[in-house]
């Protein structure tokens, strides 16, 4: 248990808030209104099944990268707390829990389920070799919406496309923040991300680009499912916290980048789907 434990801290799989509002937003919107609550059951566990084995995956395949780094050299894998063997075994009772959930849901969704996981699990070997891995991160993200629309509505709906858009600008864009604490680490060890290539000040540039796009695909989503004033108060609220975000975050200055990227984006993902719900459902 204690192995167990340390695995789940290990993937933080608290975070798992930052894709799941928006596969709950998703399946609302499908609906157009409550879906039915053994879909939104399967659902959940799906997202947690999939978060949970590309976290795993990842932190696998990083484990060497990761001892180097005085970031996250005391993660499991690289202090040793944990083996391989035993991450290994997480990983596929995850990818087990995705598949089985997708199955439950509909053969859509079962389908996709492979394709999905080859997404989540490619973005691990993304750093290695170019510096777009931020949108291969929002990609994988991305699904989460997409997928929850065909669990509901057995298809994949446009509007669930743009929400998937949304996302992955939104990733790209504090993925960029996040791995400015890395710049240096990035550069010394051949690794590619948007401040090793631009460096700091213009990657917090490209960030606050890629927030402001997102909060485009969000007003245009109602061109694809009507929405009225409460979603686009959310819009408001969220393009609000997003200029926040960046305020606290300087090239100078990388202190606050943890506020930013789990505290705020982590209201963002959540307010976006409370006023998605409260407006499909009123």
């Amino acid at each position: 248990m204690n192995k167990l434990q340390a695995i789940l801290r290990d993937i933080k799989i608290q975070h798992t808030v930052f894709a799941l509002p928006f596969a709950m937003m998703s399946a609302f919107l499908a609906a157009r209104g409550l879906p039915p609550l053994n879909k939104l059951g399967w659902i959940l566990v799906a997202m947690f099944g999939a978060r949970s084995a590309a976290m795993a995956f990842n932190r696998v395949v990083d484990a060497n990268i990761d001892a180097k780094n005085q970031r996250t050299r005391d993660r499991a894998l690289p202090s040793g707390f944990v083996g391989k063997g035993e991450y290994l075994v997480f990983l596929a009772a995850a990818i087990g829990a995705f598949v089985f959930a997708c199955a439950m849901l509909n053969p859509l969704c079962l389908m996709l389920s492979p394709m999905a996981l080859a997404v989540v699990f490619f973005y691990s070997f993304t750093k290695r070799f170019t510096w777009l891995s931020h949108f291969f991160l929002g990609l994988a993200l991305s699904l989460a919406p997409i997928g929850a629309w065909a669990a509901v509505a057995n298809e994949i709906g446009g509007a669930s496309v743009m929400v998937g858009l949304a996302v992955v600008f939104w990733l790209a864009g504090l993925d960029i923040i996040y791995a400015c604490q890395d710049y240096q680490f990035d550069r010394e060890h051949g690794l590619f991300s948007f401040p090793q290539k631009f460096g700091l000040a213009r990657s917090l540039k490209f960030s606050s680009l890629f927030h402001a796009i997102m909060v485009l695909f969000l007003l245009a989503l109602p061109l694809a499912r009507p929405l009225g004033a409460v979603y686009l108060a959310g819009v408001v609220i969220t393009a609000a916290i997003l200029w926040y975000e960046h305020s606290i975050v300087r090239p100078d200055d990388l202190k606050r980048v943890n506020a930013a990227f789990f505290n705020l984006n982590g209201a963002i993902s959540v307010l976006l789907m409370f006023f998605v719900v409260i407006d499909t459902i009123s």
